[in-house]
């Protein structure tokens, strides 16, 4: 850690636990112990809001991988894992759950460094999303049932269903949502009783080799769960390829979903995909401005607007197009921008140079196409990948800037006249990953819901999310679902059961 990050850290204070863990030696998680890439190899990990230095882990190789996947195996077939029973992993990811609320708050604190996120809203959604999750499918570990079903062959049968652990699961997690992404892709297979090997990303490891600590800590058993840092374009690209994977899980761009999902296809694995997102927000004349306007610092201009599901262009009626626009921008113009320790900001910085830049470029790309710009439009001068959150009006679908993904505080605007417009144009996208309405009119809401080809659709309200309902999108957004009981389904192999009487 270097000495721009301590000082951002002592000017705002953090807790003992989060500086300890910070000065530490970072190691990757392998069979219940934590080691060192077999090379020793390292990768750097730069503070956002500083540009600093705060750590380095482990740039795993394939022979790491192999280790790892070895491991989760020798769990699955064989090892004490395979041997627990439904009850004791309901158990261990209650206790897993119990030890994340108690360390709730160093938790943030290394997101907040680690991915730039403002604390606040990292503690409410991150943190304790988290915390729901873990809970809420430690409950389905003792209820996964098969069924028995009648037969219509000659001769008497009993005849049933068996649900069973598909076996090794490799997760992919992105930069976006660190932690609360690999708790979505660890806690529904460890309640069914696969094993797993995961890889967050290379820009924020530091949360998830935290959580490896407390897993530990809670009694998970060695090789159950498996924590590997380092490239994607390496130790990524191996794991998804490797014969020993059952199931792959990612979460990332739609570019590499696809990479992932042909390596996967060559061995015939099961694979779940949640990918990009440009989804829209369909603002029809009796809308409530207001709600509107909340939607949109709930959804992209959250988390600096990288955000899959974020509702990065909206489609307004022309009769209230321009107060939407001033209500929307007044709200942005107010939001305070910086260093994401503070618990009074509301939108920290991008999470790497190289995306404040991308974001940046799109904005002037939108100028170009021949957009307006209504509020924000520029990068904060200063340390950090800090960006101001930006409103482009009269867009059109043909604009790169409404059908590509930013994947920054982006909002694009376009009007339109009747409601079949207006759904049109929203489903005119390659990505379906979510959208939502605003309207008072029950039976137009109802409509467009089943209108809209997306993977969720809200009502008044955007980016809205529980455990108990799936997750997931059509089209390029991906395939599979995430969160509810829809989710288990991806982790089971269904065998059917024929006894003859």
């Amino acid at each position: 850690m270097d000495s721009k990050v301590q000082a951002y850290i002592d000017q705002y204070g953090v807790t003992d636990e989060t500086r300890i863990f910070l000065n530490s030696r970072h190691l990757m998680y392998i069979n219940g112990e934590f080691v060192n890439s077999s090379d020793s190899a390292t990768l750097t990990v730069i503070e956002p809001c500083t540009e600093g230095l705060i750590g380095e882990v482990p740039a795993a190789t394939t022979e790491d991988i192999n280790t790892a996947v070895a491991a989760a195996n020798h769990a699955f077939h064989k090892g004490e894992w395979s041997q627990w029973k439904p009850a004791q992993r309901e158990q261990v990811l209650h206790r897993i759950a119990d030890l994340v609320e108690k360390n709730l708050q160093t938790l943030a604190e290394i997101e907040s460094l680690d991915a730039g996120k403002a604390i606040e809203g990292c503690k409410a959604v991150d943190i304790i999303g988290s915390i729901d999750l873990l809970r809420y499918m430690a409950g389905w570990a003792t209820k996964i049932d098969g069924a028995t079903r009648p037969v219509s062959v000659d001769g008497e049968h009993f005849v049933y269903t068996l649900k069973e652990p598909l076996g090794v699961v490799g997760a992919i997690v992105p930069w976006n949502w660190p932690f609360n992404m690999a708790i979505w892709k660890l806690a529904a297979p460890l309640a069914v009783g696969c094993t797993v090997v995961l890889k967050p990303a290379q820009q924020t490891p530091l949360s998830v080799l935290y959580l490896a600590k407390l897993c530990q800590q809670a009694g998970l058993p060695k090789g159950a769960l498996n924590i590997v840092t380092g490239k994607g374009s390496t130790v990524g690209n191996h794991l998804v390829q490797h014969p020993d994977i059952d199931k792959v899980s990612f979460t990332g761009s739609t570019e590499v979903g696809k990479i992932v999902g042909k390596a996967a296809i060559e061995n015939l694995n099961h694979l779940t995909l949640e990918l990009g997102g440009k989804s829209p927000m369909v603002v029809f004349e009796d809308a409530d401005i207001g709600k509107v306007v909340d939607a949109t610092q709930q959804s992209i201009f959250f988390n600096t607007g990288q955000v899959c599901s974020g509702g990065s262009r909206i489609y307004i009626h022309r009769s209230i197009y321009e107060p939407v626009l001033e209500a929307i921008a007044r709200k942005a113009n107010a939001m305070k921008i910086g260093a994401t320790l503070d618990p009074s900001i509301a939108m920290g910085p991008a999470i790497s140079a190289s995306q404040k830049q991308t974001v940046v470029s799109y904005i002037q790309l939108g100028l170009d196409e021949g957009a307006r710009l209504i509020c924000g439009g520029k990068s904060v001068q200063g340390p950090g990948y800090f960006l101001e959150p930006t409103l482009l009006a009269d867009c059109s679908n043909e604009m790169r800037v409404v059908q590509e993904e930013i994947f920054g505080p982006v909002l694009v605007a376009i009007p339109f006249d009747t409601n079949e417009e207006a759904i049109a144009l929203a489903n005119d996208n390659i990505y379906g990953l979510a959208a939502s309405v605003f309207t008072q009119d029950i039976s137009l809401a109802h409509r467009s819901v089943s209108q809209l080809k997306a993977g969720t659709v809200w009502v008044n309200t955007h980016d809205m999310i529980d455990v108990n309902m799936p997750f997931g999108g059509v089209k390029q957004s991906g395939f599979g679902k995430d969160l509810g009981p829809e989710q288990l389904e991806y982790f089971l192999e269904t065998k059917s059961v024929w006894i003859a009487l």
